[in-house]
């Protein structure tokens, strides 16, 4: 307890709380997120009560010994000013230890990560629109499958600082909600894409690619899967090309975080990095 506030794990409910909130604050988050987000790290979700009451929540997933993510950091609104998310907060970091801490910070929320301790990386740019493409015909293109996720996670660890086998394991199951390609050249994984419905459209995450050729045939696989609905792209800042694919098929900036790390800044691929997986969970 911290005076009237009680701050406790998240049941899976609590989660389904915590995401309404984060819709009611225009952040659109995918309709079938919350059971892999758990399943990342179901001990990673915390929520603060006042006289039983849900009041702010934080994620802080833990990613093995050495990693974590912060997000979903948000207090009631009629709440705010009371000091209670900055408990939670304080709660969070202390579930971290002695990580490496990531997040995305929305603009103007950086000063306050600052003063934590966070240090700026770079920008994520999300764009977002109605995309008109044709279904493009390559025998490198494989839907995901079972027979591709090992092979997929293995592709996958040199773009995140953290094991996370546990979660894309859940991510890339195939539904109706959330579909994906992998873009194979003789055997080899060369990137692969997952596109997700949320509260408004689409969003594509990760989207991983070796070459901006590859990157474009993934991107135009799952666009057409969209039915003409909205999508949108987080590629981080410092990959040029990212930006330049969202541009070429009329997408436009909407929103943006600062992607901040405390305790050092882990090396990643960002320049084969077209979009990154989540701003909740990096």
């Amino acid at each position: 307890m911290n005076g009237e506030i009680e701050i406790r794990t998240m049941k899976r409910a609590d989660l389904d709380t915590a995401i309404d909130w984060a819709r009611d604050e225009g952040w659109n988050p995918g309709l079938g997120d919350a059971a892999c987000f758990h399943a990342a790290d179901p001990e990673g979700f915390l929520m603060a009560f006042e006289a039983g009451r849900p009041a702010a929540s934080i994620s802080v997933v833990g990613y093995g010994p050495d990693y974590g993510f912060l997000g979903f950091y948000i207090c009631r609104p009629e709440l705010r000013g009371r000091g209670l998310g900055f408990q939670l907060w304080r709660a969070g970091l202390a579930r971290m230890g002695r990580r490496c801490i990531g997040l995305d910070g929305v603009v103007d929320q950086q000063g306050n990560y600052r003063k934590e301790g966070f240090v700026l990386a770079h920008r994520n740019l999300r764009f977002g629109g109605t995309v008109a493409c044709g279904v493009p015909d390559d025998p490198r293109l494989q839907g995901i499958g079972p027979a591709l996720l090992e092979p997929l996670l293995a592709y996958d660890r040199p773009f995140f600082p953290g094991p996370r086998d546990t979660f894309l394991t859940c991510w890339l199951q195939q539904s109706e909600q959330r579909f994906g390609y992998a873009l194979v050249d003789d055997g080899t994984v060369t990137g692969y894409g997952v596109l997700r419905r949320c509260v408004e459209g689409y969003k594509f995450g990760p989207l991983f690619a070796d070459t901006a050729e590859g990157a474009d045939l993934l991107f135009r696989a799952l666009a057409t899967r969209s039915g003409g609905a909205p999508v949108y792209l987080d590629p981080p800042a410092p990959n040029p090309e990212g930006i330049a694919l969202a541009e070429r098929y009329g997408l436009a900036p909407v929103f943006e975080t600062a992607r901040m790390y405390r305790a050092g800044a882990p090396k990643l691929p960002l320049d084969r990095t077209f979009g990154i997986t989540s701003f909740e969970l990096g």
